[in-house]
């Protein structure tokens, strides 16, 4: 019995110790202390997002974006893009252009980085047919170049109006892609996300990348060390703002129309590096 008991004290030891050193290693390697910031926007203007900041992506539309969705992203359109009152608005309405029913915006920096801290302070729509998204793509691509998932996807935050509150983070690649339900991915659950601004973090460095909400953790992933069809992110990046209507996902449980016009609301983006 004293051995057994014996035993029991030495894994859970070597269980704890494991824990203090994953958690020092991992979860806390990027500190507040040792980031600088290197770009932001805090939205203090009012009229068209700063044109020196960020640009507008409509190569997809003609083809859904790849997932069938429903919406077309206009550019330097208000109705769809707006800065005011200290906040970016970025607006899927339930209006026709050409041989789309919606429309909204697509938001892309126009700067790109490779690791750091990703934090974007924002309020979510909660219409069933939405589908919001915070998510990074390598520096120099655009949709008509193709060969995604191979070049690598960072999604910090997404979430779908009939799924209200249920916040995903994922990584795809060659090897780990939904199509495959491979991919690297997790989940968590705010009751107010549409009613409520929170911070959706990315913290990304050589070895792993972790998303955050607020301070929650909930998604985290090690380089394997086996390659880029696992590991395609030793590259810098640029961010994406979006609300897509439809598509694959967002359109599993049909779209209420009457919930338009629904809003992603951005309080700020800032972006931070080691010094």
């Amino acid at each position: 019995m004293k051995k057994f008991i014996i035993v029991l004290l030495v894994i859970g030891t070597i269980a704890f110790l494991s824990f203090l050193y994953f958690s020092k290693t991992y979860t806390t390697n990027i500190k507040s202390d040792e980031l600088t910031l290197v770009w932001s926007d805090d939205f203090d203007y009012n009229g068209l997002p700063d044109s020196s900041k960020w640009d507008y992506d409509t190569e997809g539309n003609v083809y859904g974006w790849g997932n069938n969705e429903e919406q077309y992203y206009t550019v330097a359109n208000p109705e769809n893009a707006i800065v005011k009152n200290g906040k970016l608005f970025i607006t899927a309405l339930n209006k026709p252009y050409g041989e789309k029913d919606f429309t909204s915006a697509r938001l892309v920096s126009k700067a790109d980085w490779q690791y750091g801290r990703i934090e974007v302070n924002a309020k979510l729509p909660d219409g069933r047919g939405t589908w919001a998204a915070i998510w990074a793509m390598p520096g120099g691509w655009s949709f008509e170049d193709g060969n995604w998932p191979d070049v690598g996807e960072i999604d910090i935050m997404e979430h779908v109006g009939h799924d209200l509150g249920v916040i995903h983070a994922s990584a795809h690649s060659k090897d780990y892609q939904w199509q495959k339900q491979t991919q690297q991915t997790g989940a968590i659950y705010f009751s107010d996300v549409s009613t409520n601004f929170h911070t959706y973090t990315l913290n990304w460095t050589p070895d792993y990348m972790q998303a955050f909400v607020d301070d929650s953790l909930f998604f985290e992933y090690h380089n394997e060390g086996l390659g880029v069809s696992k590991w395609p992110y030793d590259k810098p990046f640029y961010l994406i703002l979006n609300v897509a209507v439809g598509g694959i996902w967002g359109n599993s449980k049909g779209i209420d129309t009457t919930a338009f016009p629904q809003t992603m609301e951005v309080d700020y983006v800032r972006v931070y590096q080691k010094k």
